[in-house]
């Protein structure tokens, strides 16, 4: 008898065996796509894991439905990597398949078709079965699975299915983004032979006869004498009150150039690619150091400042892995970094980039997938976000891991909750490649274990043309206040500053970490405030939409007129978000450009782009955001950073909050001053000699990793000790109360002074379900392994109580 273990996307911990023939034995592959029956009348795909010759004990093997691929699409090495995964993560293969492959590798019965409308189908070219599908979607706009095969009256549809999409004539449900196409934005200047006093004269002579071209150019010239910014052809006709064919007569005579701005300063377009750029010394001895650790050591973390070149660093590496022949993971932290990086990369390399994040629609992720297998010319480097370390790899020879810090490489739900730099290290063993983790402020883990020699390292310490670090001013709002120098919430020396930047023509970015207009509102009479129904919190209040919202599960109410308890109509703001600050920045500034880039103006598919164009374009003086700012993202004309509260950043409940502001606010700063002059930032605050400000302000990172370590070994925290989190949901107040105490006891007998908790979280119930944590620390000499292994029989106890069953537990390794 011949039998495959199969792995279905479902959160089961055994692989399910099942029967084959000897033909399909000699034909199946490991990482090949089967349909396989499941219950009683479910169908999925899984990928097939072992071919073997051992009946299953436990039950009958039932056979396969259909082998679904010539070639596997899931090569040795990712099935090792989803071991892994599912091993130190905790969680079963099927989550880790699901994570892994496209959404539209998976057909399963209750996967939704309907019919393709952008292209016409002739129906000639339909055979029987699928023509009855596809006038079946005439009459209805989607089916499922089983309306299909109840249409056909037979149990396997999904060639059927596989065929229609191949033709294109139906879709398989999910959302489609198209490619983001940039903007050009056509701008006007003064042909450069008139830029002498003389021709100028002349020019305006020669153009006597013809008054409204002269008033254009004259135009011109005042408008760019005012701002010093590019003008754009729109602008001057607006201003000039020309037509648009004065000024295209202009420039054929050449009196005009005209001249285009992209969105992202160059796309591939299939010419000459650019020569990557020369490196300064520093960027040189930082090469070579990372090349000389690269002999010793798998993994190098590079600790470069903000705007010291390290992209371009990378560059240099790239090129000589692409020279050896293999192939290059960029791993990123947001799909906001992705459009900046990708141009500069198709730049140099042209269309060896291939990119692969969540804003893709399955069609195209098959298509990088299937790049990446075949070894294409199209994916010799991939850039990507946390998923992309799933990617059918053959032949990696480095991984970069740019902003390693970012907490963003964490995935928190649903499982597997693996963290992206971790697994990356891992999926470069099993390649024998190359880790080089950057940042400008690394996280605890990655220096801690340079420092004991795990990890090679280098420093890059000097910003990219010697520009100066930016100066960093702290601002004590607490002595502001008592001496009436705030206006709102901008101190004045704040209010100063900006006023010289914009004076000066550069452009400043304010951060402020609570999207919406006032996290609470608050009845003057009473003290009642608005509260979430579903969840411990209180509703924020956004304006521009004058309603009250839930961060946690989005419900939204109208803004209240009166009080909800006692009627009063004295409700009264307090807090404040990045939607106050814009409105405030508004006032003060009238006759300048202000955008806010938060959650909720970036929900649209371009939102990103359209925000870091304008800023790139300088159509923005001053932009207010989020954390979102504080990604590595390179404004070239930002001259002043304004933190407007640092606070409510550093007093948060969390081991990690001192360490988190300092990344936050250090690289936030570095938005600031990345050309030629020094950049300022200023820092407003009610606790200016709190150690983690005066750190950021002298820029020192030791101290800092000094401190935290201090701490973490006094209190027993990573990268001293292991952690592992367990998280109990449900609705049931009581039940996640007695459910919790039974876990935290078996722990205990196993795990004594280590188990902390339970403990209910600073929000203890989101979605209508109260959760309850427990921490396990695992000391160095602990064994891992047999820690998690303790952990599951443990685990497997409690889903057998009866009335623990409806509990949901979450494991979660490495919870930071």
């Amino acid at each position: 008898m011949h039998y495959i273990d199969v792995i279905i996307p479902i959160p089961l911990q055994k692989l399910f065996t099942y029967s084959i023939t000897a033909s399909e034995f000699d034909f199946i592959k490991p990482g090949m796509r089967v349909a396989v029956p499941f219950g009683k009348s479910k169908i999925y795909t899984g990928i097939v894991y072992r071919v073997h010759h051992d009946a299953p004990t436990a039950y009958e093997a039932k056979e396969i439905q259909q082998i679904l691929d010539e070639t596997p699409v899931v090569n040795q090495k990712q099935l090792k990597l989803w071991d892994w995964v599912s091993s130190y993560y905790m969680c079963t293969m099927g989550d880790v398949m699901r994570a892994s492959l496209p959404s539209a590798f998976i057909l399963e019965s209750e996967t939704v078709i309907s019919k393709n409308n952008k292209t016409t189908i002739d129906e000639s070219t339909l055979k029987d079965d699928e023509f009855l599908v596809y006038e079946a979607l005439h009459h209805q706009s989607s089916l499922k699975i089983q309306d299909i095969s109840n249409i056909l009256s037979k149990k396997n549809v999904l060639s059927v299915i596989k065929r229609l999409i191949e033709k294109e004539a139906i879709s398989v449900e999910e959302e489609v983004y198209e490619k983001y196409k940039p903007k050009l934005v056509r701008y006007v200047k003064l042909h450069t032979f008139y830029s002498t006093e003389k021709e100028f004269h002349e020019l305006m002579n020669d153009l006597s006869r013809a008054p409204k071209q002269r008033d254009v150019v004259m135009t011109l010239f005042s408008i760019s004498a005012k701002t010093r910014k590019p003008v754009k052809v729109s602008e001057l006709s607006e201003e000039s009150g020309a037509s648009t064919s004065i000024i295209k007569s202009l420039i054929d005579k050449s009196v005009l150039e005209e001249y285009f701005i992209q969105t992202d300063r160059v796309q591939y377009s299939g010419e000459e690619n650019e020569n990557s750029k020369k490196l300064n010394s520093y960027q040189e001895t930082a090469l070579s150091e990372i090349k000389d650790t690269f002999e010793k050591h798998q993994v190098t973390l590079l600790h470069g400042v903000t705007s010291s070149g390290k992209t371009e660093v990378y560059v240099k590496l790239i090129e000589d892995i692409l020279n050896s022949g293999q192939q290059v993971l960029y791993l990123l932290p947001e799909i906001a970094l992705t459009t900046q990086l990708v141009n500069r990369l198709q730049n140099y390399f042209g269309d060896q980039v291939a990119v692969f994040h969540s804003k893709y629609s399955s069609h195209e992720r098959v298509e990088v997938w299937n790049q990446v297998l075949e070894l294409s010319a199209k994916a010799k480097i991939v850039l990507g976000a946390r998923s992309s370390i799933f990617l059918p790899f053959d032949n990696l020879g480095l991984i970069i891991v740019d902003e390693e810090h970012e907490q963003s490489f964490k995935q928190f739900d649903p499982a597997p909750r693996y963290h992206a730099r971790d697994t990356a290290v891992v999926l470069a063993h099993l390649h024998k490649a190359k880790v080089l983790l950057g940042s400008a402020t690394p996280s605890l883990e990655s220096y801690f274990n340079a420092q004991q020699n795990k990890y090679g390292f280098v420093e890059l310490m000097h910003r990219f043309n010697d520009v100066l670090m930016p100066e960093v001013e702290l601002v004590d709002i607490k002595e502001k206040q008592k001496k009436k120098r705030m206006k709102g919430h901008f101190s004045d020396r704040l209010i100063a500053e900006m006023t010289e930047t914009l004076a000066e023509g550069h452009q400043i970015i304010l951060f402020q970490n609570r999207r919406g207009f006032s996290p609470i509102v608050e009845c003057s009479t009473c003290g009642e405030a608005p509260q979430c129904p579903n969840c411990d919190v209180s509703l924020t209040y956004h304006q521009y939409r004058d309603q009250l919202r839930c961060h946690y599960c989005g419900y939204v109410v109208a803004m209240l007129r009166k009080c909800a308890a006692c009627g009063s109509p004295e409700l009264d703001n307090k807090g404040f978000g990045t939607e106050q600050i814009e409105a405030e920045v508004k006032v003060l500034f009238p006759e300048h450009n202000v955008a806010r880039m938060d959650l909720d103006t970036t929900r649209g598919k371009y939102g990103y782009e359209k925000i870091i164009t304008a800023l790139e374009q300088q159509e923005i003086d001053i932009l207010v955001g989020t954390q979102m700012l504080t990604k590595g993202l390179d404004f070239r004309n930002v001259k002043l950073v304004g933190i407007m509260n640092a606070d409510n950043m550093l007093n948060f409940p969390d081991f990690r909050a001192h360490e988190r502001s300092f990344q936050l606010m250090l690289q936030v700063s570095g938005r600031a001053g990345r050309t030629e002059e020094r950049g300022k930032v200023l820092i407003q605050t009610y606790n200016p000699y709190h150690n983690i400000l005066q750190q950021v302000s002298t820029n020192n990172y030791i101290d800092m990793f000094k401190e935290q370590m201090n701490e973490r070994y006094n209190f027993k925290y990573p990268p001293i000790y292991k952690q592992i989190k367990i998280t109990l949901k449900h609705k049931d107040y009581n039940r996640v109360e007695i459910a919790a105490d039974w876990y935290a006891t078996s722990l205990r007998q196993v795990f004594k002074e280590h188990v902390l908790g339970p403990e209910f979280p600073p929000v203890s119930r989101i979605r209508n379900q109260y959760h309850k944590n427990i921490l396990v620390k695992i000391p160095k000499e602990h064994s891992l392994a047999k820690t998690k292994e303790a952990i599951i029989k443990i685990n497997n106890s409690f889903l057998n109580v009866k009335d623990f069953r409806s509990v949901r537990v979450i494991l979660n390794v490495d919870n930071y």
